[in-house]
């Protein structure tokens, strides 16, 4: 009986701890200049910019966009370049892949325009490794995002 017992109690911290849910939510990026909000869609996780520190071109714009709103101006597909920036999906396809890690997941870089392979691990319920790369993730980069309080 209290070997069922324990067993039942470990059972019950591991689905706590496995909760796909954990990760959504609003967070910072590494730079602390934007908001992301992670969400639930078509079954996987996704997330999109919800604020920007500023959300318009600097005046001294080397593009000639100085005050205009941030758009997606160097995605190499020329029909999305006129998107704006603020409200953008730029994670999407995540799945959950073990305790706080999420996988098969891509992210978006608007400031190269460049999209990587990616993957999530929630390192308590207020900090997530992000981590980008190309091919294998031995060759990427990895951003520490904190959740917005």
């Amino acid at each position: 009986m209290i070997f069922a017992m324990g067993v039942a109690l470990l059972l019950a911290s591991t689905i706590h701890a496995q909760n796909p849910d954990a990760i959504v939510g609003k967070w910072w990026n590494e730079e602390k200049d934007a908001h992301i909000e992670i969400y639930a869609c078509d079954g996987n996780l996704c997330g999109k910019i919800i604020w920007l520190k500023e959300p318009n071109f600097p005046d001294n714009d080397p593009k000639g966009m100085g005050g205009k709103p941030k758009i997606d101006r160097e995605n190499p597909d020329a029909s999305k370049r006129e998107r704006p920036i603020l409200g953008m999906n730029i994670v999407w396809g995540f799945t959950p892949s073990g305790e706080n890690l999420w996988e098969s997941g891509f992210i978006y870089n608007p400031r190269d325009g460049k999209t990587y392979k990616c993957k999530l691990a929630l390192e308590n319920p207020d900090r997530v490794k992000v981590r980008g790369f190309i091919g294998v993730s031995l060759i990427g980069k990895t951003n520490i995002w904190t959740r917005v309080k």
